[in-house]
């Protein structure tokens, strides 16, 4: 089973404004992206991290870390919100 594309085929096809010669799997449907999801995601994340902090575990190290993280990530997120915002 050969994992190249079909050299027969000279001309490229075109899924959703995409050059399937660019991008193999436009031809098997969507290959964008979902920033809205991935927004979300982060959200949910960084928020999860925080939850993390309630545990049994006794040093603070691991506190820290969690914090740190989820800190970075919302960090991200608000400057994604940010650049967004600003006409370009």
């Amino acid at each position: 089973m050969a994992t190249e594309l079909d050299p027969s085929v000279n001309e490229p096809l075109v899924a959703a404004h995409v050059d399937t010669a660019e991008v193999p799997s436009a031809a098997w449907g969507w290959s964008g992206e979902a920033p809205r999801l991935f927004r979300f995601l982060g959200w949910f994340f960084a928020a999860f991290l925080l939850v993390y902090t309630i545990g049994n575990h006794e040093g603070k190290v691991e506190d820290l870390w969690l914090v740190g993280l989820s800190a970075f990530m919302i960090f991200m997120l608000v400057r994604d919100i940010i650049r967004r915002r600003k006409p370009r």
